[in-house]
């Protein structure tokens, strides 16, 4: 198995790419080792010394490191720890510990904001290693988080006031601005 690794627009994350599929739908974040209960990979992944955060995308993990160790020390052991476990075909993700998404009843703005997400935005923020998270529309004002390489970036505000923003109100006039959830 070859995995490469791409440098993201945040210089404490890598994307890491395996070749294969991580998830099937969606995505998972994972900020610290006690969020990894249900992510034998995530788990594997926090026993790394450095590793602080992590995050799956269709086809890659993105890890987040100290600031305190350089990539040169922590890449092997992400490399290795990967390898063993894609290999060994573990399971990334416990299955049986999902829950099912409820079901929603958004009115035709909010379905408008999350579709432009999903078909214009999310692929982008993916190309760096990360995802965006749609937290609500709520007086002309559109709620998003940035998860993975994105999270923390120094680059992510200027991706969702003049990306981001300026995509959703040129196609959904109700929306106002944007506004960054932590």
């Amino acid at each position: 198995m070859f995995i490469q690794t791409e440098q993201t627009p945040n210089p404490a994350t890598l994307k890491f790419l395996p070749g294969r599929t991580i998830m099937a739908t969606g995505t998972a974040h994972f900020a610290n080792p006690e969020m990894a209960g249900s992510a034998p990979l995530a788990a594997r992944l926090f026993a790394v010394d450095g590793v602080t955060a992590v995050f799956f995308g269709a086809d890659f993990v993105s890890v987040t490191k100290d600031d305190a160790i350089e990539w040169y020390v922590l890449k092997p052991s992400i490399l290795g720890a990967l390898m063993e476990h894609l290999t060994a075909g573990l399971p990334i993700v416990d299955e049986s510990a999902d829950a099912s998404l409820p079901e929603t009843d958004d009115d035709e703005v909010v379905t408008q904001i999350k579709d432009l997400l999903d078909t214009r935005v999310r692929p982008a923020v993916a190309m760096d290693g990360g995802d965006i998270i749609f937290h609500g529309f709520e007086e002309g004002v559109v709620y998003l988080q940035m998860q993975g390489a994105c999270q923390g970036c120094p680059s992510s505000t200027a991706t969702l006031k003049m990306g981001v923003e300026n995509l959703l109100r040129h196609y959904v006039p109700e929306v106002a601005r944007v506004e960054a959830v932590i």
